[in-house]
């Protein structure tokens, strides 16, 4: 029964479980309305940087200007590494094969998951490990002694977010260490993830007696780490990230024609490791 002591009508009650189906607190709009966690998106153009943006859409409120622009400086610095990635040479071969440039994106974006793109939110994991060890009254370089002992002894493999396969030392991590350095300086941010994995690649290095330095998703870990932002998230900032190079890429090669652009150039070919030629059974016999 409603206030006047009516039922509800069929309608009525549709309506309200359809809105309850699809209910949300980052956006209302209606035919001339359009608000973005409450603030109105005509206050919000040419005010709110894109970085602002990102920030209000997946945290509900503006960030400080000095945040917005660490959040910018993160996604700026993995844009892109060239056609040798597989996000963005799938994208350069989906372009030649007819399809528009989102179903490019789409190709390339399809393969950003736990091997190539996930490292930044497995990295952004471990240092929360040794933080959470850190928050029980553990020195740092326990707590990091103590998470590389149990990784070494249960999931082996590559620690996330050190070493790289191309570079001997990764150019933009240092960069962006000594941008998030500065930033703490000013207290935009603590500094506590930088300090986590500046005393993680010097254990690394003492345990193997050689330095495997900090990458790009090491590094814009320490910043999303710094920033608050939870590791699942982490991973969808580098989509976001390299979705710009997937772009300029697809694009380029749009502009650059041809056709059905594979792997390998056409002279060469893949080494195959089957059967040597040979006959049906039937022309054997014969």
């Amino acid at each position: 029964m409603n206030s006047e002591g009516k039922k509800p009508s069929a309608e009525t009650t549709g309506r309200a479980r359809g809105e309850e189906w699809w209910q949300t607190s980052i956006i209302e709009m209606m035919p001339g309305v359009i608000r973005l966690r409450g603030y109105e998106i005509q206050d919000l153009i040419g005010r709110v940087s894109f970085p602002a943006m990102i920030w209000l859409m997946l945290r509900g409120e503006l960030p400080t200007d000095e945040q917005a622009d660490l959040l910018g400086i993160a996604l700026g610095a993995a844009v892109d590494h060239g056609p040798q990635a597989p996000s963005i040479a799938i994208a350069r071969m989906a372009a030649t094969c007819g399809v528009g440039i989102n179903s490019a994106m789409a190709s390339a974006l399809n393969v950003l998951g736990d091997v190539h793109g996930g490292a930044g939110e497995q990295a952004l994991a471990f240092y929360g490990d040794i933080a959470a060890a850190m928050d029980e009254g553990a020195a740092l370089t326990d707590a990091v002694t103590a998470r590389l002992d149990r990784f070494f002894a249960e999931e082996q493999g590559y620690v996330p977010g050190f070493g790289h396969r191309f570079h001997p030392v990764d150019p933009r991590a240092p960069r962006l260490l000594e941008v998030t350095r500065d930033f703490a300086a000013r207290g935009v941010v603590a500094g506590r993830f930088a300090a986590i994995a500046e005393a993680i690649e010097a254990e690394i290095a003492r345990r193997k007696g050689k330095r495997i330095p900090l990458n790009i998703d090491g590094a814009t870990a320490v910043i999303y780490g710094e920033l608050g932002f939870p590791p699942p998230l982490t991973r969808g900032l580098f989509v976001l990230s390299r979705s710009v190079g997937i772009l300029a890429h697809a694009w380029e090669q749009t502009g650059q024609g041809g056709r059905n652009k594979g792997p390998l150039p056409r002279e060469w070919l893949w080494a195959y490791t089957g059967r040597p030629k040979r006959k049906l059974p039937d022309d054997a016999d014969g």
